[in-house]
């Protein structure tokens, strides 16, 4: 198939990882699509975030609005962080958008029904990471617990640690502004492209309720759990993660 025929695949990372995290997914889709798959401000080859230097998830989606401003639209994928940019980058161009395949998406703005209360109180135990000279390592040992279970930091091989403590800031701004967001359910209602929601039952129960509260908003989407997988499944189990992905999006070839 000629490239310039190809629809683009869209691939957005996690925060805390960058666009390596979809190689293996990018090399089985190359066949079929052109892949973009950009690292997010602060990641990779955007370079740094400037500690102390406030930042809001606005901000990439900005950016990957000019990234698909042009041409025919986008398949877009996200993980975690990345599935709330490519949730958000839908409501702000969903003339650009041909499908939706986003992993755990961090939308905790759709928890805003009356049987929600107990997973947005599980939010409420992020503390504000502290800037200074040296990485908030207390934060991102709470962080990483908090998604993975106790002791899930110091099970990180240091390299992994290491590459965590230098975009800290980044992502605990990240993770500031989407709690405060209140994007809400209804709103996430006017999302017509078809919808892969991907989660594993392994992960938090605030995650797995907002992909309930997804799964019963948007109009196209369709909700698949994978047994035994927790928040990291696109990394932990990449090879199942990604066969999901792929057989969802050559569907819409």
């Amino acid at each position: 198939m000629a490239s310039r025929t190809r629809p683009r695949a869209l691939l957005l990372h996690s925060g805390g990882l960058s666009a390596r995290q979809w190689r293996r997914l990018g090399a089985a889709l190359a066949p079929t699509h052109e892949i973009l798959a950009p690292d997010l401000i602060g990641y990779g080859a955007a370079g740094g975030y400037p500690i102390g230097q406030p930042f809001h998830f606005r901000q990439d989606v900005a950016r990957l609005v000019d990234l698909v401003s042009e041409g025919e639209p986008v398949d877009i994928v996200g993980h975690s962080y990345g599935g709330l940019l490519a949730l958000q980058l839908a409501l702000a161009q969903p003339t650009r958008v041909r499908s939706l395949a986003v992993y755990e998406p961090v939308a905790f703005g759709v928890l805003d029904g009356p049987g929600d209360a107990e997973a947005r109180a599980a939010l409420e135990t992020f503390e504000p990471y502290r800037a200074g000279p040296e990485p908030d390592t207390a934060w991102l040992m709470a962080f990483v617990d908090w998604w993975n279970g106790p002791g899930a930091w110091v099970a990180l091989a240091e390299p992994v640690r290491a590459s965590f403590r230098a975009v800290g800031w980044k992502l605990s701004e990240e993770v500031t502004s989407l709690l405060a967001d209140r994007t809400s359910s209804a709103t996430y209602a006017t999302l017509t492209a078809p919808t892969l929601l991907l989660g594993g039952d392994r992960s938090p129960a605030a995650e797995r309720r907002t992909l309930e509260r997804l799964a019963a908003s948007l109009p196209n989407a369709a909700l698949t759990m994978f047994p035994g997988l927790g928040h990291m499944g696109p990394i932990s189990h990449g090879a199942l993660v990604d066969a999901a992905i792929v057989a969802f999006l050559r569907a819409r070839l």
